[in-house]
């Protein structure tokens, strides 16, 4: 491999626009997304419901249902390969085997009539072509190594049998049964508790370390990313308003949008009975998005300029970037 292609990116979006043909109009739910991620990295993509996380995520996998979804325009360059362009047979052939997901729920992502090991199985015997025995010898060994006890015994047994995180864990052993070199994990903890979650995302985490496994963490929580991305790509309206490293996002927020967010997750050394601050308004209608900054309506720092037009992305650092017109005058002094 060459010094080039080492520092190049396992994965790079470009440009993702992914729309929706309704009765009502075109839903814009990712507009002009891009962002990449390095071999071994967690990269996270972060924003309040509806503002495009998922879509991007079911776009980079083409999972979009068409109609009345419609992939439009931009790359994903996987490897070097442009995923949107492959045909079917090397699309099925990618997914699972270089490229898994793990969805947001794992009550209805399970087969609830299959076996676990039927599950486990599947994915193993498909693109590694394991006979029974060997794809049962390899169910249990991801079962222990996702931590879920008797194994064995566990593999006769259904989704119902498991509780939320031993189904959620079960689902992270599917993603990493063919040893993928990028793992898409969307919401993978939104339906669990706070203590499952953080077990959850450790053990994911981990096993993404151990194994050298790329991850892009989706997620409407702030709080949750912190201990575990490498770098943060925050969301709003189907955009990427800012990106940065995961200290510069906490430490020098640059967006308005990123403030508000920040501010609004509780803190150790807030007072009691201090209420949490939010972010005044709604989100804009995806049907009639404005020709300016989406989030002029809810922003404090507004001014006519942002009526006018998408801002640029400004570089607050060699890595920092924000699409704020004030991106610059906003000081570490008015940090989060």
């Amino acid at each position: 491999m060459t010094a080039e292609a080492a520092s190049a990116p396992l994965i790079e979006v470009r440009d993702l626009r992914t729309y929706f043909y309704t009765h009502e109009g075109v839903v814009q739910a990712v507009n002009g997304v891009s962002f990449d991620a390095m071999e071994g990295e967690t990269v996270a993509l972060v924003g309040e419901s509806g503002c495009g996380k998922s879509v991007t995520s079911l776009s980079i996998m083409r999972l979009i249902s068409d109609p009345p979804g419609k992939i439009v325009s931009g790359e994903v360059m996987f490897r070097g390969e442009d995923l949107l362009l492959m045909d079917d047979v090397a699309l099925r052939n990618t997914r699972g085997r270089e490229i898994a997901m793990i969805f947001q729920e794992p009550m209805s992502s399970l087969n609830p009539v299959l076996t676990i090991e039927d599950q486990l199985s599947e994915s193993v015997t498909w693109h590694q072509g394991l006979t029974r025995r060997q794809a049962r010898e390899r169910a249990t060994e991801l079962l222990e190594q996702v931590g879920i006890p008797e194994p064995e015994r566990r593999l006769s047994q259904y989704p119902h049998e498991f509780s939320g995180g031993m189904r959620q864990r079960v689902m992270i052993a599917i993603a990493m049964s063919c040893a993928p070199k990028l793992i898409i994990a969307d919401e993978a903890t939104t339906a669990l508790d706070v203590t499952i979650q953080s077990q959850i995302l450790d053990l994911l985490k981990g096993l993404a370390s151990q194994l050298g496994v790329t991850l892009i963490l989706i997620t409407h929580n702030l709080g949750v990313v912190a201990r575990y991305a490498d770098r943060i790509n925050i969301m709003y309206a189907g955009r990427i308003i800012e990106r940065g490293a995961t200290r510069e996002i906490f430490r020098d927020p640059r967006h308005p949008y990123t403030r508000g967010l920040l501010r609004s997750i509780p803190r150790v050394d807030q007072a009691r009975g201090q209420m949490l601050e939010t972010i005044e308004g709604q989100p804009p209608d995806l049907i009639d998005l404005p020709d300016g900054c989406p989030f002029m309506p809810r922003c404090g720092y507004a001014m006519e300029r942002c009526a006018d037009g998408f801002p640029d992305e400004t570089a607050i650092s060699e890595t920092h970037r924000s699409a704020c017109w004030v991106a610059a005058d906003l000081d570490e002094g008015a940090r989060a």
